[in-house]
């Protein structure tokens, strides 16, 4: 019988997209692949690290494995496994560490283990890998949009940000690699592509040709079959003048773009090592609100970081208020050993945090049902995706989701009228 694994993955788009990779690695050499909490041969878990709290969460996957098949081989993989081998070492549940370079061979390096030819763990010193480690086009997608990675590390550097530790630094994705693997995803029939990286505005800065994020996005654009492109998390210092223009031209763009703010004073900002101010971010959301009049903006935020004062958080609610953004992911701050933001002095205390945690959710709540109710009555286009109870479930271009009674729909796009709202959901008909 052929030996069964099964995956779990935990953190961003980047490690949905690796997973992928990876499955469709373990697929060819005839593996079967089973869920997450069925029994294996092989688990293994693509691990997060960008907070402690993400740690833990890897932690107590990798342990509870065993309580479901205790002679299973046990793998973390991925970017806590890269800053934090020794620590995974001494988890005794764990069969086998490797680093976030080591996916790509996973299968062969399992399989060599097997054999007694390879060692427990294999975390090669990312800082110095200078290329893009291509997985080659990778079509395997369980949902009807595919997750595209086109660049991975970051040479940013935020000051709370272990990543670039885990990921190492800048490297991009050949075009023609990443028009190959989404010609590909196109004869699937699937219909909508994200294009995603660890810092995706860095996209082309390592690359001897003259080229940028846009330069691919319009290099994709024509492959027949793809209706929809959508952006990943950006960098709001890409978006200029000159990009919107020539973003604009190209209809298959999603008008939902997710700009990491991260903090609405100017004071917390430098502190966090980011490199815009306020003014700056201010301009970007007005260029892509005159160019994408249903646009819908999504951000990041910390709250508590080292130092934010009572008024400095006061800047940022006021700051929020004022973009007023369709839906944000509010982060407590996490001290992340071997960051600068860890050392810091004037550290927050939890319960202020959580306080503080608390008003932005509520305020990103009441933001989200008055963007829903200006829907009522529209007709919105609608890619369908899965079903759920009794309803067919899918997403707008601007990322808003919508519920039908149950049609067999799936991935097809149809127009909708939006009759009422529920929860934070669009029901129509």
């Amino acid at each position: 019988m052929n030996q069964t694994v099964a995956f779990c993955t935990l953190g961003c788009k980047v490690n949905q997209y690796e997973t992928n990779a990876m499955i469709e690695k373990f697929m060819k050499k005839g593996y079967e692949i089973k869920q997450f909490h069925e029994k294996a041969d092989i688990y293994i878990i693509n691990t997060c690290t960008v907070t402690n709290i993400a740690d833990r969460k890897s932690r107590q996957m990798l342990r509870r494995v065993k309580e479901i098949n205790p002679k299973a081989i046990v793998v973390a993989c991925g970017c806590y496994a890269q800053v934090a081998k020794d620590e995974l070492a001494k988890i005794e549940e764990i069969d086998l560490v490797y680093g976030t370079n080591e996916k790509n061979k996973i299968v062969e390096y399992i399989e060599e283990f097997q054999k007694g030819k390879s060692p427990k763990q294999v975390v090669t010193d990312v800082m110095y890998q200078k290329e893009f480690l291509d997985f080659g086009p990778t079509d395997y997608t369980e949902k009807t949009r595919a997750v595209i990675k086109v660049q991975d590390g970051c040479d940013r550097f935020c000051s709370y940000c272990i990543i670039p530790y885990a990921r190492g630094h800048v490297r991009s994705r050949s075009i023609q690699s990443v028009k190959k693997e989404v010609e590909e995803i196109a004869k699937k029939g699937i219909k909508e592509v994200v294009i995603t990286g660890i810092h995706v505005a860095s996209y082309g800065k390592d690359l001897k040709e003259n080229v940028a994020l846009i330069d691919l996005l319009e290099a994709i654009h024509n492959i027949e079959g793809i209706q929809r492109i959508r952006l990943g998390s950006l960098e709001p210092t890409l978006i200029t003048k000159e990009f919107v223009e020539r973003l604009t031209k190209l209809e298959k763009i999603c008008d939902h773009f997710h700009l990491s703010l991260q903090s609405g004073c100017d004071a917390t900002l430098k502190r966090m090592n980011r490199r815009y101010t306020t003014e700056e971010f201010k301009k970007v959301v007005n260029l892509l609100r005159k160019a994408y009049p249903q646009v819908s903006l999504t951000t990041d935020i910390i709250v508590g970081f080292p130092g934010e004062t009572k008024e400095e958080f006061k800047e940022t609610y006021s700051f929020l208020k004022e973009i007023n953004f369709y839906q944000m992911h509010i982060f407590k701050y996490s001290q992340r050993k071997g960051t600068k933001a860890a050392s810091m002095e004037n550290q927050i205390d939890g319960n202020i945090k959580e306080e503080r945690s608390n008003q932005l959710i509520a305020l990103s709540h009441e933001n989200e049902i008055k963007y829903h109710e200006q829907e009522i009555g529209k007709e919105l286009e609608v890619l369908w995706e899965e079903q759920e109870g009794k309803f067919l479930k899918g997403h707008t271009t601007n990322y808003k989701v919508v519920k039908i009674p149950y049609k067999p729909l799936e991935n097809t796009i149809s127009k909708v009228t939006i009759e009422k709202v529920e929860g934070l959901e669009l029901i129509g008909k």
